[in-house]
């Protein structure tokens, strides 16, 4: 970027960073990204959301935790995204206790959980960990809040309900 003469700023980088996350490309995003520390440029929630999200892509899990994290220490605030790519990492990872937990943590700081992202990502953490009654749980607490389950949720759900009955998970 800095070959051109130009002087990149925050947004320029964001962009560069957000394009190899959608293109998997995991090293390059973080090489990007420490370009932009180099260039004596602070990374924001925009920065860090695309770096993790390009680490969760690649299934960097440790290295996106560990960005999620960093983001916290330099006092930036979590937004959706963050919270959502740091519960997406968690059902990855098969640890829906930490899952649930940031989506807890994310009710509490009153930032606003995504059907798709975040809720999706939690009941599929509980399935994976076997946890159907806490999958049915959230489903409900969906329901409270007037979010519409969507295709991911709905399934996940479907599968809770059949393991909780004891007809055990769907392999379809």
């Amino acid at each position: 970027m800095r070959d051109a003469q130009l002087q990149p700023d925050v947004i320029s980088y964001n962009a560069g960073v957000n394009a190899c996350a959608r293109g998997r490309q995991w090293q390059r995003a973080l090489l990007l990204f420490s370009d932009m520390r180099k260039a004596k440029l602070e990374p924001n929630t925009v920065s860090y959301n695309a770096v993790m999200s390009a680490c969760n892509k690649a299934k960097q899990l440790p290295r996106a935790l560990s960005l999620f994290e960093e983001m916290r220490a330099a006092r930036l605030e979590p937004d959706c995204k963050s919270y959502s790519i740091g519960i997406s990492v968690h059902q990855k990872g098969k640890r829906w206790q930490q899952a649930l937990s940031l989506l807890r943590e994310m009710c509490g700081v009153k930032v606003e959980p995504n059907v798709f992202f975040s809720y999706s990502a939690g009941i599929s953490a509980c399935e994976k960990g076997e946890q159907w009654q806490r999958a049915l749980a959230l489903l409900s607490e969906m329901r409270e809040a007037k979010l519409e389950p969507n295709s991911a949720t709905a399934q996940g759900s479907a599968r809770a309900r059949r393991a909780s009955s004891g007809s055990g998970p769907c392999c379809c």
